[in-house]
């Protein structure tokens, strides 16, 4: 309908067209309940964050001062053997090139240690600002995710750290789409996210990979604790929400990039999809297999779950 036919006048005109904008920008925005609680989850991550980034200066400080010490003392021993000229200079400075070499790698490998705990750190508070975030949901974008990935695959090379990954994705949401509109598709989006991220722990990761698709990282999770919580958050969605949903899972290796990653658990997810929906599936040792016990789903070759035939 077009107002300007009615023969409205104009600025009675614009401010319907106002009060409809308002009106439906307040449809689509989360009740000021579910606000207070997000913003009070992110206050309590934020205070984790510090807390973290607080003991690693504070380690820092005292291996500085430490070595400080220990550097002053190198110091005035040299200045002493500067002033002798006797044969037994050359192996007493050696002997003291020794003293000070240990402490002097121990502060460097201290050193690496905070910088990469930093950048963890770091990664976390990226998720704070509006570039990283899903303006719909809240969560995580893929920038976000992709950065994330990335520094927990550095940590896991350096320090032999671990970390699972969840892939997740809403069953027949096109059919939402369809049958019920995108505003309702859009609110399904937001209760879901919301759900994901009052069940994960302060320091996993919640990111929305695209349309429908959730990734969930988890540091310090091995997959039997990954698949343990994607399947009691696969049951809470069916419980509470008027959805389902279907998920991949799979723990992080060495040698791999984010490519390689991404791809094992999306071949988890599209097993789950095409086994029939609101179920979990792993990918271990080549093999995907199911994690919710259904009697129909076997175990599928990881060379041939990619390639099942799959509407999602």
């Amino acid at each position: 309908m077009n107002l300007w036919h009615l023969e409205i006048p104009a600025p009675v005109a614009l401010a319907i067209m106002a009060a409809l904008g308002y009106l439906i920008s307040r449809w689509k925005r989360p009740p000021a309940n579910d606000l207070l609680v997000r913003s009070r989850r992110e206050l309590k991550r934020a205070q984790a964050v510090a807390v973290e980034l607080e003991k690693i200066a504070w380690d820092v400080r005292q291996n500085l001062a430490k070595h400080h010490t220990s550097v002053s003392r190198f110091k005035e021993r040299v200045s002493r053997l500067s002033e002798g000229h006797c044969e037994a200079t050359w192996k007493e400075l050696c002997r003291e090139a020794e003293n000070i070499l240990r402490p002097t790698l121990q502060l460097a490998t201290q050193i690496a240690s905070a910088y990469d705990q930093i950048r963890q750190q770091g990664a976390s508070l990226m998720t704070f600002t509006e570039v990283r975030t899903d303006p719909l949901t809240g969560v995580n974008n893929r920038r976000g995710l992709d950065e994330t990935l990335i520094a927990q695959l550095a940590m896991m090379t350096r320090y032999n750290s671990f970390f699972s990954i969840v892939m997740l994705d809403i069953d027949h949401f096109k059919q939402v789409n369809d049958r019920e509109g995108h505003l309702t598709g859009d609110r399904v989006l937001q209760e879901l996210a919301r759900l994901i991220d009052e069940s994960v722990r302060e320091t996993d990761l919640v990111g929305r990979y695209g349309g429908e698709e959730f990734i969930i990282i988890m540091p310090q999770t091995d997959l039997a604790g990954a698949c343990i919580f994607t399947e009691r958050l696969r049951a809470d969605v069916a419980d509470r929400l008027t959805v389902t949903i279907s998920g991949g899972v799979t723990a992080a290796r060495e040698t791999d990039t984010p490519e390689t990653l991404l791809s094992r658990v999306d071949a988890a997810l599209y097993a789950a999809k095409t086994a029939g929906r609101n179920r979990i599936f792993s990918h271990v040792d080549n093999v995907v297999q199911p994690v919710t016990v259904v009697p129909d789903a076997e175990p599928v070759p990881a060379s041939e779950a990619s390639a099942l035939p799959c509407m999602r």
